[in-house]
């Protein structure tokens, strides 16, 4: 047992290396402890304080208390601001005497200009690339769906949509307008309709209910509560869903590591957003993890709160994982050389060591430019980049993740990433903090870990909504928007390629611009997950000679529908119950619905419109409906 001089917490390591925290909070602060604390301030406030809150007074901070009333003022606050320490110190591996010291480190390497790479080659890794609809697919879609049974799915979601110009929760966002889907409803639906899927394919009888765990925030947590009880958890029971609250992370005012005061209230430190990389220490310490072994489940598969069309690449490369027995499989879609886009590499070291992790594109190219590449990242004969684009979706499979965060408590190595004042790097421009993120969990692996990839086609899996209106409609030409107005025509493209490639002849594009973006805009095609969940499920619900024109919506919202020898010029909805089935075919010719464009500056219009561009005329319609 040893005392440590940050926050001066009494620490001492379990049998895994793991480190645990004791206190006594009945116990008043003893002698010891009282002169031990020299700040004069906090010394004349001492008996307001437990022994744990005592033990959590960090010497090395005295100017946390400077500004600190004398005792009888502010008592309140004074004992919010040890109940603050408190969960900071609960809340980050180790606690806060580990989370200053890496800080002190780190900082150390970033003002010395410490390349993380330094000693490493980079080199191509070994992974699948799929392309959508061959045989090989298929059987890698079919595989996969078997091992939906065996899987929890866990979401990050602990963002605001305040950088898209929306004030809500991202997972609220519709992620089609067409009808009106949420996100977090859409990924819901299809975690019960793989569910269904798996349990089909299961030799005997299955009762088995997919895990869903979603990573919140403070931001985030009380409104995606509400968000699933007053929409009865979208179909999904409430003891499927797990929700689990990221804490945030102390700033740092210096190279020392001198914890922030929070600017609006004295006593307070200020704190930030750590990173998703938290999902891993959330998991390890709920014990899902082990619950989940317990009950027979191989695999955990991540993803990301408002990509539309992620859940398109789930299924295969979930079969993928299971055919090459990969311990870490990352989701990638091909990418242009230089690319903003972070690229998969396998990272040899000097000494031997070896991993495959994600490297960001702005490190990627001088990395190869540094180790024998002198044309750094360039595309190869197949006009993408070697180094295919990480899109932050991981399927890791269960008992080697497990073994991982129990050596390392759930950590993820950290960065930090200062913005200085000026070239001596000595002060900052404003307070920083350590991050991490999901994606960096391969770091610590053994070499003998399984870590591959599978690449799929963006059209089909790629669809991300992170950008404003604003911000979209600077990118250059010819580079992707990641706008909700690029999201959600994605989704009808990605759609209406689907039902071209299983025979439906699906008018092309045309060229209209919203919010100062050229958008193609297709169909607006869109089905429920119960439809169709895979490729082989739409093939075999589609058949004969069908047409669909540009104009044209279609919408499916029942499970046992068929189209045949349909002529669709219009607008089509066909909402029958699950256990109906019905036989759409023949000429469907109405003035349909159209786009309408609405100035993203309008507030007379509602944000999940504006940030899009265009609204929806309903003019006209043929709705198929039986109860």
């Amino acid at each position: 047992m040893v005392v440590v001089s940050e926050f001066i917490c009494v620490t001492e390591r379990n049998h895994n290396g793991v480190t645990q925290q004791h206190s006594n909070r009945s116990s008043p602060p003893s002698p010891t402890m009282a002169s031990a604390v020299t700040e004069p301030n906090l010394q004349r406030n001492l008996h307001l304080l437990s022994a744990e809150q005592v033990e959590l007074a960090e010497m090395g901070q005295a100017h946390l208390f400077e500004h600190w009333a004398k005792p009888g003022v502010d008592d309140d606050e004074k004992k919010a601001f040890f109940d603050q320490v408190s969960r900071l110190n609960s809340s980050y591996p180790g606690g806060l005497a580990s989370y200053i010291k890496t800080a002190r480190e780190l900082l150390a390497d970033s003002k010395a200009g410490k390349n993380p790479f330094d000693g490493f080659t980079p080199s191509v890794p070994t992974g699948e690339t799929l392309t959508f609809g061959d045989d090989s697919f298929m059987i890698f879609e079919e595989t996969g769906v078997k091992e939906v049974r065996k899987a929890a799915f866990v979401l990050v979601a602990g963002g605001l949509g305040e950088r898209l110009g929306y004030n809500g929760i991202k997972v609220a966002l519709p992620r089609e307008t067409t009808t009106g889907t949420g996100f977090l409803q859409h990924y819901i639906e299809t975690i019960l309709a793989l569910q269904d899927a798996s349990c089909k394919l299961a030799e005997g009888e299955c009762q088995t209910k997919s895990p869903l765990v979603i990573m919140t925030s403070d931001d985030t947590h009380s409104r995606t509560v509400e968000l699933l009880e007053s929409n009865s958890y979208f179909g999904m029971e409430p003891n499927q869903v797990k929700l689990l609250k990221q804490e945030k992370v102390a700033c740092l005012d210096d190279n020392d590591a001198r914890l922030a005061v929070d600017p609006r209230n004295k006593y307070r430190i200020q704190t930030k957003p750590h990173g998703h990389g938290d999902v891993h220490s959330l998991l390890y310490s709920s014990g899902l993890l082990n619950e989940w072994r317990d009950a027979g489940l191989r695999w955990v598969l991540f993803f990301q709160d408002t990509n539309g069309l992620l859940f398109n690449a789930i299924p295969a490369s979930l079969g993928v994982s299971a055919t090459r027995q990969y311990h870490v499989n990352s989701l990638a879609v091909p990418r242009k050389a230089k690319e903003a886009i972070g690229g998969i590499t396998r990272l040899t070291h000097a000494d031997g060591r070896s991993m495959v992790i994600n490297v960001e594109y702005n490190q990627l190219d001088p990395l190869l430019r540094a180790t024998g590449f002198p044309d750094g990242d360039v595309n190869c004969e197949t006009g993408y980049s070697p180094f295919p684009g990480n899109i932050n979706q991981l399927i890791l499979e269960l008992g080697p993740y497990i073994e991982e965060l129990t050596k390392t408590g759930g950590a993820i190595q950290e960065f930090v990433n200062p913005k200085y004042k000026d070239a001596s790097k000595t002060s900052f421009k404003s307070s920083t903090r350590l991050e991490c993120m999901m994606q960096d969990y391969p770091k610590t692996l053994p070499p003998s870990a399984r870590v591959g990839f599978t690449v799929m086609e963006p059209w089909l899996a790629y669809a991300p909504v992170k950008n404003n209106p604003e911000d979209a409609a600077k990118v250059p030409k010819g580079n992707p928007y990641h706008s909700a107005t690029s999201g959600e025509m994605l989704v009808y493209r990605a759609n209406s390629l689907i039902l071209r490639k299983a025979g439906v002849q699906v008018a092309d594009p045309v060229q209209r611009v919203f919010n100062g973006q050229e958008i193609e805009v297709w169909p607006c095609v869109t089905w429920k997950p119960k439809w169709a969940v895979t490729f082989k499920e739409v093939k075999n619900k589609v058949s004969g000679s069908s047409s669909i024109s540009q104009r044209s919506t279609l919408v499916i919202k029942g499970r046992n529908i068929f189209v045949k020898d349909l002529c669709l010029d219009g607008a089509l909805v066909i909402d029958v119950a699950d256990d109906k089935e019905v036989k759409v075919e023949g000429s469907i010719q109405n003035k349909g619905w159209i786009l309408e464009n609405v100035d993203y500056k309008d507030t007379s219009v509602p944000e999940e419109l504006r940030i899009r561009g265009f609204r929806i005329n309903k003019i006209e319609q043929l709705v198929k409906s039986e109860p």
